[in-house]
């Protein structure tokens, strides 16, 4: 037994750390643009300290017929970010008869975490597309501040695979190019960040609709998910 630790089959946990109850997204997200739409993507660990509860996490929040998030952070603090946005977004496209654009909900995300940015821990990026715009990608890191960019990635993950993002990534990918960056870029995160892991989610935005994918990587496996 350690003074503020506890041992559990060897590995000391964090009990001032669980006392709290916060369960952290420690992640890999990211979204790019592609020549047709966006796709977001994210790892699916959940950790509570240096416990891990849950493997299978789903990161990637539907905010808008064609408008998603990826969250990173408190867990609690993002669903309820992107519960509030996804209110609003709705009460918006009543009201005006239109849908919202994915500049509106990046507005609305960001006035959220930058008005209360010393109680929540959210990092979020947005990334939609819609008939007026087209793809577009916004991240929003800790702190509320807003950032439209080709692409995007966040979480603890991201400090790994800057270098190879901006080795790899082109403007214009094809679909299937921009998977296979967002994957592999993913995977990388996961295979050296000890906090992200799991399965890699992927959701693809596009003028049709959305579709979504999962891959294993561990397996060299790939489904798509059914919502």
């Amino acid at each position: 037994m350690v003074s503020g630790h506890l041992s559990v089959d060897g590995v000391h946990v964090d009990m001032e750390h669980l006392k709290k109850g916060e369960v952290n997204l420690g992640t890999s997200i990211m979204a790019i643009n592609y020549d047709g739409g966006v796709i977001l993507g994210a790892d699916s660990r959940t950790t509570t300290g240096a416990y891990i509860a849950n493997r299978v996490t789903d990161k990637l929040t539907q905010v808008h017929d064609t408008i998603w998030c990826c969250r990173s952070g408190s867990a609690a603090d993002t669903q309820a970010v992107a519960d509030i946005v996804n209110y609003h977004l709705k009460y918006l496209s009543i009201n005006t008869g239109e849908p919202p654009t994915t500049r509106q909900a990046a507005a609305l995300f960001r006035e959220l975490t930058y008005s209360n940015k010393d109680q929540l821990s959210a990092g979020i990026i947005v990334a939609g597309y819609d008939p007026r715009n087209g793809g577009q990608v916004y991240s929003i890191p800790l702190g509320g501040s807003l950032h439209k960019q080709e692409y995007a990635i966040g979480g603890s993950g991201s400090t790994y695979i800057y270098g190879y993002c901006d080795a790899n990534w082109k403007p214009k990918m094809t679909e299937q190019e921009g998977i296979e960056f967002v994957k592999s870029a993913l995977a990388q995160a996961i295979k050296w960040d000890g906090s992200s892991g799991g399965v890699i989610r992927l959701v693809v935005l596009k003028k049709e609709g959305h579709e979504r994918h999962i891959f294993f990587p561990d397996e060299g496996y790939a489904a798509r998910e059914q919502d």
